[in-house]
């Protein structure tokens, strides 16, 4: 009843010898170090493929800008161009201006009295010599008639002097032989011969006294004459100050202003030119005169005087300029605009300003000479917008390229772009 019963068979084999543990585990182990550098030789190989991958990257990245650089070098870019012109004889240079009368004067009362007739008014044309006003001044004529009175009378002086003179000639002539033979005294000799004398001078006396009279005479005969006022030269009252009945003095420092007159049928201008343009100014210089108010019409003209000297403070030279105007059309006083055409002294050239190049080097443009781009220096004398004026770095008829390349250097090769013909070429065409 007690013995053991057998272990129940379920499938499962039974070892007959006890199980080694420690190779169990030897063989784990193995299996986990071989999984280890199968992994490590996966990354290992991930990196070398990556790394690979980056050099053929880098190569064709380089063989590509290398391709890149080579074909920029070897390019011959397409540009356009345009001609350098040499510029005209003569400058243009404007400035503004008056209009100013040729000949100008103001005519001041010589005589004193009241204006008794006036036969001019503003406005009024006059020649010279012709009679603006007349002054009446009675006075004068009494002055007149007193210093002929006077002279009258210094004339009878003259003559009474004379025949003095020839009595005391006579008696002296006498006496001087009656003195030598002893038959006068001494004393009345020298009496008679010192009246004489006395004789003579009392005519150099009445002599003198006429001349001053004749002037005095003169002088009031002026003043008569002065009573007439009349125009110094051709011209047109400007301005009028007095009226018939007005009393006028006549004061060399406060005599009464009585007209303005002024001669325009030729203008003259006065212009003081600035001394870059100073240069070529000289005599006979062509000038063109435009008022704003009188469109389409130039007045021609010349420079007729200048200074010949600057003026120190502003560095300007005073020019003068005379402007016929036989049909009065331009008036004294007006602003215009003068136009002078000055000869240039030293030669300049014309470039599109396109061609300007302009980096730290200062100003410059690209010249092709045989299909090849040379930078030239060149110094800018004016601006004109589309165009600048430059006095050295290029030549007339050479080939500048417009808008040049940023990264255009010298002694690149380049071709000249064709001109694009114009539309109606292409329908000819």
């Amino acid at each position: 009843m007690n013995e053991l019963a057998p272990p129940p068979d379920n499938g499962v084999p039974v070892h007959e010898h006890p199980v080694d543990h420690r190779s169990v585990q030897t063989s784990t182990q193995s299996k986990g170090k071989a999984g280890r550098i199968i992994l490590a030789f996966l990354v290992i190989a991930l990196l070398a493929g990556a790394l690979g991958y980056g050099f053929w990257k880098h190569y064709t990245l380089h063989a590509e800008v290398m391709a890149t650089a080579e074909a920029r070098r070897d390019f011959v870019p397409s540009v356009r161009s345009a001609s350098v012109r040499a510029s005209d004889p003569f400058r243009i240079a404007s400035w503004p201006g008056t209009t100013e009368a040729f000949e100008q004067a103001n005519i001041y009362a010589r005589a004193s009295g009241y204006i008794s007739k006036r036969n001019v008014d503003i406005g009024s044309r006059v020649r010279a010599g012709d009679l603006l006003v007349e002054i009446t001044a009675p006075e004068i004529e009494h002055q007149i008639a007193q210093a002929e009175g006077t002279l009258t009378q210094v004339r009878a002086n003259l003559e009474q002097a004379k025949a003095n003179r020839d009595l005391a000639q006579v008696t002296w002539d006498r006496d001087r032989k009656l003195v030598q033979q002893g038959w006068t005294t001494q004393q009345q000799g020298d009496t008679d011969r010192l009246t004489l004398q006395s004789r003579e001078a009392a005519v150099g006396v009445a002599t003198a006294n006429i001349v001053a009279q004749e002037a005095q005479l003169r002088v009031l005969n002026q003043q008569r004459v002065y009573q007439r006022v009349v125009a110094p030269f051709d011209g047109v009252i400007t301005q009028r100050n007095i009226d018939v009945g007005s009393l006028v003095q006549a004061d060399a420092a406060s005599g009464t202003f009585l007209f303005a007159l002024a001669h325009a049928d030729v203008i003259r201008i006065q212009l003081y030119v600035p001394q870059d343009d100073a240069i070529g100014v000289v005599p006979g210089t062509q000038a063109v005169v435009r008022v704003p108010e009188i469109p389409g019409r130039d007045f021609s003209g010349s420079v007729a005087r200048i200074a010949d000297a600057l003026q120190p403070g502003t560095r300007t030279l005073l020019t003068e300029i005379d402007v016929p105007n036989p049909d009065r059309a331009l008036s004294p006083g007006m602003y215009c605009r003068v136009e002078l055409k000055i000869p240039r002294k030293t030669p300049s050239l014309i470039v599109p300003s396109e061609a300007i190049i302009f980096n730290r080097n200062g100003l410059s443009v690209a010249v092709v000479e045989n299909d090849t781009a040379r930078i030239r220096n060149v110094t800018v004398v004016r601006d004109f917008g589309t165009s600048v004026e430059v006095s050295e770095g290029v030549a007339a008829g050479d080939k500048v390229i417009l808008n040049p390349q940023v990264d255009l250097a010298d002694g690149r090769k380049v071709t000249i772009r064709p001109d694009s013909p114009k539309p109606d070429q292409t329908k000819k065409s």
